[in-house]
């Protein structure tokens, strides 16, 4: 059996923090080139750098730059009045330079002398903090506007513009460079209008129930709410690091439900009902047999607040704020100091007890037949395979996660599943020649282990989306579908954990 647990002992890859990806010879060209060029010969040659603004915004966590300022002023002889030989601007190589790099951008503008529209850039962080720039305020500037999707990080925009127009004697010709990225405006304006509609639980729980899952459930009302099933929730969110985030996009206010599945595999008798406010962030700590709720989430948008949705249910003496054990005497529990302003003492609701956690089994000894073990090694190798093909295809969605972008990888979600659904005929298969075989008096000990190691393959599955989801923003359709198939298969074999038979 010692074999049997090592090649088990699988585990899918993590998808890793994102780094600045590096173009191949084999990619199409991404980069304007020839207005790059352009622009750096001008800098060089007639740029002043004692008057040049410059500024760079990093992400902390990942070093990525999310902002870039850069503008150069400049001033050029004028051909006409220029020594024979002396070089100088020549607006037909900057018509020809960005006219040349339009196909690989998604916006070219030229503003003529006379056109009396004036023209600003925007920079945007990633915190949302934004300043414009104004490139073109006089009508007698000419302009160029070229803007393209950051090579490294799709999200970002690099702008790139240059105007100039003639000094009063017209023997100069004085202009501004201007080279800008910054996040998309479409995306930050997207995300502006999205924040409103997001509702989002943050939640941590204790160290000895870290590797608990969460089912979300979601109503109109709270009689609806009542009457769903353990089935019918909507999520199935894993707990990394112990803590767990869950979001969705509401058009009104809605009621919900959060209830953990313990690490044994239990689904809590106890539940927490919630108001689902749009734009609003429920934050809560589950501890091990109550948790702490947001009180302040609760005055103001919640049940304290005159306004929830739950009420109108508690108004008919139906209380379903929180479902609890008749046999439950709760204490009053004070919230750990670290979690800020707002969170107070609340009453607990009952959950998972000291105790409850089951201990750790140990290896059963189990001698199979030399025939056995040639039948248990040759579905293990099954087995081995088939996990090692799911893992090799997280592996291939890392370049959609470098560039923050799940677009055209619908195909190897498909495979997930497939390969899922295939998975799961094996170990059940596995699973059925155990009981066949393993004597009654280690049975349930040799299939505990057996559980524990499927669990952890799936949980780290799991742990993959929402990794993903952290690194993307969001999860396309197939990645969705990919994510609750195997939520149901970590829930199916929890429950065939708990009751084997």
């Amino acid at each position: 059996m010692k074999r049997l647990f090592t090649l088990l002992l699988i585990a899918c890859s993590i998808l890793g923090v994102i780094h600045a990806q590096q173009r191949t010879k084999n990619q199409p060209r991404t980069t304007p080139i020839h207005v790059k060029t352009l622009l750096s010969d001008i800098i060089k040659n007639w740029g002043n750098p004692s008057d040049e603004v410059y500024s760079v915004n990093k992400n902390p966590n990942t070093n990525l730059i999310e902002s870039s300022v850069r503008i150069t002023y400049f001033v050029a002889p004028n051909a006409k009045f220029a020594p024979a030989g002396e070089r100088s601007l020549n607006p037909g190589a900057v018509s020809e330079a960005f006219q040349t790099d339009e196909p690989i951008s998604y916006q070219l503008l030229h503003l003529s002398p006379g056109n009396n529209e004036s023209f600003s850039l925007r920079a945007v962080d990633g915190n949302g903090k934004s300043k414009s720039y104004l490139v073109r305020g006089m009508n007698k500037e000419e302009m160029w506007l070229l803007c393209t999707k950051n090579p490294e990080t799709p999200q970002l925009r690099d702008a790139y513009a240059i105007k100039w127009t003639l000094s009063d004697d017209e023997r100069k010709i004085l202009g501004g460079i201007y080279q800008i990225t910054s996040l998309r405006p479409d995306i930050y304006e997207k995300e502006l209008a999205s924040s409103k509609k997001t509702f989002k639980i943050v939640g941590r729980v204790d160290e000895n129930i870290k590797d608990s899952l969460y089912n979300i459930y979601i109503a109109e009302t709270a009689d609806e709410l009542a009457t769903m099933g353990d089935d019918d929730y909507v999520a199935c969110v894993p707990v990394i690091n112990k803590r767990f985030e869950w979001q969705t996009e509401l058009e009104k206010p809605m009621v919900g439900r959060l209830r953990c599945i313990f690490p044994d595999g239990e689904l809590c008798s106890a539940w927490i009902n919630l108001d689902f406010v749009p734009g609003e962030t429920y934050h809560i700590t589950v501890h091990n047999g109550y948790y702490d709720e947001d009180r302040d989430y609760e005055r103001r948008v919640g049940r304290y607040s005159g306004r929830s949705l739950l009420n109108e249910r508690q108004k008919r003496g139906n209380d379903d704020v929180a479902v609890v054990d008749d046999e439950w005497g709760g204490d009053t529990v004070v919230v750990d100091d670290e979690l800020g302003d707002g969170w107070e003492e609340v009453d607990t609701i009952p959950g998972y007890n000291e105790g409850d956690v089951s201990p750790t089994l140990a290896k059963a000894q189990f001698n199979p037949t030399p025939e056995q073990e040639m039948r248990i090694e040759a579905q293990s190798t099954a087995l081995k395979g088939n996990m090692d093909a799911i893992k090799a295809t997280y592996s291939s969605l890392e370049p959609f996660v470098k560039m923050r972008s799940l677009t055209g990888s619908d195909n190897y979600f498909k495979q997930i599943i497939k390969l899922n659904k295939e998975l799961d005929v094996k170990f059940h298969d596995f699973i059925k020649t155990i009981k066949s075989i393993a004597p009654p008096t280690e049975k349930d000990e040799i299939l505990a282990d057996i559980y524990t190691e499927i669990l952890k393959f799936y949980t780290e599955q799991n742990q993959c989306y929402s990794q993903m989801y952290k690194e993307v923003g969001v999860l396309t359709k197939a990645a969705q579908k990919a994510q609750k198939h195997t939520s149901q298969l970590t829930e199916k074999y929890m429950k065939e954990m708990a009751d084997p038979l």
